[in-house]
């Protein structure tokens, strides 16, 4: 069984003392696919390097909503640039989020908008942070096409979201916070997902999942949210281990399977 861990924070200073070592290791546990996900300038350049060094690891590159201070033309213009390499497959993390950030919402549509753009440019899908800011995360998405579409990563479990999500075309992808056991509508969410457009991730070094919740995370636990997911769904972690690697690939239009 291969798993795709399809989002993951390997450019994170908490693997700043053993990195390569974790990497190679999630390796020899079966987790072929990798995508490091970048935030702001800082780390996706990070996370294009550790996919230059790693075959099995892809790279996204992106400012989140989280970190506008990187927020100019001149950092845009160089995220742009990095897109552009070989296995850098998607523009994001972006999107908002008003959790963190209250006081300045205009300026996280701004940037959310302005790289949804970029992505149509490059042809790449995008992927989608939102927290506490649903009603204009579904806004924006349906003022400003996105031409290949993309991911909602480590989705905010709330139904309008994920129903709106998968009408205009995206794929949601499932963490850690559905196997907590506060989780109250996990199972409700996960059921109306279809198997074609479900994807497992980490979001490593965080939000590590049941029964290893509080550790530091790392791709070796993606079998844990497959396996919540098979749970909820009747059927087994085989299944839909498979499909969310199918999914991954189709939705980041990795092609040398």
């Amino acid at each position: 069984m291969e798993l795709f861990d399809s989002h993951a924070h390997y450019n994170d200073e908490k693997f700043d003392d053993d990195r390569d070592k974790v990497i190679k290791n999630i390796y020899a546990q079966g987790i072929t696919r990798v995508v490091c996900a970048g935030y702001n300038l800082k780390s996706s350049r990070e996370a294009i390097n550790i996919a230059n060094r790693y075959d099995f690891i892809y790279s996204t590159c992106g400012i989140s909503p989280n970190d506008l201070n990187d927020y100019n033309i001149e950092n845009l213009d160089i995220i742009a640039k990095l897109a552009k390499t070989k296995k850098n497959i998607a523009i994001g993390e972006i999107g908002l989020d008003y959790y963190w950030g209250k006081e300045n919402k205009e300026l996280q549509k701004q940037a959310f908008i302005r790289q949804i753009e970029i992505a149509n440019t490059l042809e790449l899908p995008i992927v989608i942070h939102s927290r506490d800011a649903i009603e204009d995360t579904i806004s924006i998405l349906k003022q400003h096409t996105v031409n290949k579409k993309g991911v909602f990563h480590c989705t905010q479990l709330n139904k309008y979201l994920v129903q709106e999500g998968l009408k205009l075309g995206f794929y949601i992808s499932f963490a850690g916070p559905i196997t907590f056991k506060n989780s109250k509508n996990a199972k409700e969410i996960v059921s109306i997902v279809p198997d074609d457009r479900i994807l497992i991730e980490t979001d490593s070094p965080y939000l590590a999942p049941e029964p290893v919740r509080g550790t530091r995370n790392s791709s070796i636990n993606v079998k844990y949210i497959a396996q919540k997911i098979a749970d909820i769904k009747n059927t087994n972690i085989e299944y839909i281990s498979k499909k969310a690697y199918q999914n991954a690939n189709e939705i980041f239009q990795i092609k040398d399977i």
